[in-house]
């Protein structure tokens, strides 16, 4: 049995905004998924701290009014989320996001801002791992296929049904289906061991980011850069309160 059939939990963050240095949680949630199923799940809602984009409530629906009203501290949504990760992480569970890179440089970037300790500073000093990224092999494995790569159209491809798209649990739940569902569609994937995958990602992501810029700068933005971390961007010591 691959690691596609064991535990896998789906995560996924809504935010106020598009750039994970500077932009807040506003809801969270963590899915167990077992062979595709929903077993178990944590739910998150913050109050971010800062006024909600309207562009952003028209996405995830999440009003400034009742983030206030209903949410919980900042400080207190990102630690709590960080240590259930962290929990998972330190039993080898792996843990699923699409585009890995944005969630969890969001949430180190909340963790930094709080002055909370780093998900790095919670496993003793290693990094987070094993992480599984359906954007990132989705992109590696079927390189050439035309269309969008957003998590609706990539489950549209694996026949992974999403409804309430753009809302934390459903959004969660179907990273974790669409893992296994591209595992099974692809033996080579489904052969690594989480560890292994989560090392090959690094390295499929940097060479996709280099692939990239080196595009863009062809292009004519001779000084584009396209970040090639993965699971998440190095924060810097000037990182934004």
């Amino acid at each position: 049995m691959g690691w596609h059939q064991e535990l896998l939990i789906g995560f996924d963050l809504e935010t106020t905004g598009t750039d994970p240095l500077e932009a807040r949680i506003v809801t969270g949630a963590v899915i167990e998924v077992r062979a595709g199923e929903p077993r178990g799940r944590k739910e998150w809602l913050a109050d971010p701290g800062v006024e909600i984009p309207a562009d952003a409530v028209a996405v995830h629906g999440i009003s400034n009014e009742r983030a206030t009203a209903e949410g919980h501290p900042a400080d207190r949504v990102a630690d709590s989320i960080a240590d259930v990760l962290v929990g998972y992480w330190k039993t080898g569970v792996p843990v699923v996001a699409y585009n890995a890179v944005f969630d969890l440089t969001l949430l180190s970037a909340e963790l930094h801002r709080h002055a909370l300790p780093s998900l790095s500073d919670r496993l003793g000093g290693a990094p987070p791992a094993p992480v599984v990224d359906p954007y990132t092999i989705d992109r590696w494995v079927d390189r050439y296929r035309r269309g969008k790569r957003n998590l609706e159209a990539v489950c549209a491809e694996y026949g992974i049904v999403l409804d309430a798209a753009h809302t934390a649990p459903a959004d969660a739940l179907a990273a974790g289906r669409l893992a296994g569902a591209i595992a099974d569609r692809h033996p080579k994937i489904a052969a690594l061991s989480p560890a292994e995958l989560h090392l090959r990602q690094i390295e499929w992501y940097a060479q996709w980011a280099a692939d990239f810029q080196a595009f863009l700068r062809r292009k004519g933005d001779t000084e584009a850069v396209v970040d090639g971390a993965w699971p998440l961007r190095e924060l810097t010591e000037s990182q934004p309160a």
